[in-house]
């Protein structure tokens, strides 16, 4: 029987899809005491139903000062929110993981299109893809953790890009559940409007298609689409190789990358479902390429609101403090 050193924890925006997310992980994580459940200033305390006999406590009005005495927070609030208290607390003694985009561009200008509220941090900040930046987040006081729509497609493409393998043009055509949009209802994810259909929306305006730039390292066209269900994410993704490269190669790289990862599974040319992965931390992947050589197709799945954001947050949370990485994750 393992024992672990508990951290206090506290959870900010805990009545959204990805708070009630990360409050049900966190209740039952045998390194976590949920201290405190928050929602915004001056909200009424609240249950959640959906969580009685998991966590029964009331979700309360945000207080800074009692998130500050904590050992970890976990920010699951719109990036003006994120952006204003983030910091603040990560300089008061807790480490912060913020699971919106606010802190997650690097190139000050890009910051400043696409999240025009978000400051200088003046903390390092760590990107919070673990899979990629392990070494970093044993000392990352303020992490930004990786976005949903950017985490399928970097876990795919990076290790590709980087050795060499692809031609530049590059598409990703993104499909999300629902739940993406958040839990604050707009005409696009009315029952009736979405319910049947499928739409692609942010052509070329999508603030994900930077944060996949980033950390892919190359230009990338990011075409995303709402579809009816609630939860889940598929992407496939279109790709040519470079002249001397092979499907071989493909195989090799992807398997020496995430050689032992806990939560990527390759999946080779049996593709990956939404179904596979919905309600776990797992991003699976999987490829073909063409007769001829030259085309590489890819298609990863993920749940938006486990590996794409709570899930996520608390792996990074695990590797932080040392916990085994899929502690409270199975």
């Amino acid at each position: 029987m393992h024992t672990y050193s508990v951290r206090k924890v506290g959870v900010v925006g805990a009545t959204g899809y990805s708070g009630v997310e990360l409050v049900r992980r966190l209740a039952n994580h045998p390194g976590a005491d949920l201290v405190a459940a928050m929602g915004s200033a001056g909200s009424e305390p609240r249950r959640i139903p959906a969580l009685r006999q998991i966590w029964d406590d009331s979700v309360v009005p945000l207080d800074l000062d009692r998130l500050a005495a904590l050992d970890a927070v976990f920010l699951a609030v719109p990036d003006t929110l994120a952006a204003e208290v983030g910091p603040a607390l990560a300089a008061r003694g807790p480490r912060v993981f913020d699971l919106s985009g606010a802190f997650r561009l690097r190139d000050k200008a890009l910051r400043n299109r696409w999240y025009p509220h978000s400051p200088d941090p003046e903390l390092p900040v760590t990107y919070g893809l673990t899979e990629r930046y392990r070494e970093e987040l044993g000392e990352a006081r303020l992490v930004a953790c990786a976005g949903c729509y950017p985490t399928a497609a970097i876990l795919s493409l990076q290790p590709l890009v980087a050795a060499g393998l692809l031609e530049p043009g590059i598409i990703v055509d993104a499909k999300s559940g629902v739940s993406g949009a958040g839990k604050t209802p707009t005409e696009r994810t009315h029952f009736s409007e979405i319910h049947g259909s499928m739409a692609a929306y942010g052509l070329f305006s999508h603030r994900h298609g930077a944060e996949i730039e980033q950390e892919v390292g190359t230009d990338v066209t990011f075409v995303p689409h709402l579809v009816p269900l609630d939860r889940g994410i598929l992407e496939t993704i279109y790709a040519r190789l470079r002249p001397g490269a092979s499907g071989d190669d493909v195989t090799a790289t992807l398997q020496a990358a995430y050689a032992g990862a806990a939560f990527v599974r390759l999946t080779g040319a049996d593709l990956p479902e939404i179904k596979h992965v919905a309600h776990t931390n797992f991003c699976d992947i999987g490829w073909r390429v063409s007769p001829d050589g030259r085309q590489l197709v890819m298609v990863a799945c993920i749940d938006n609101l486990v590996k794409g954001a709570a899930g996520q947050a608390i792996q990074n949370f695990n590797v932080a403090f040392g916990f085994p990485e899929a502690l409270g994750l199975n």
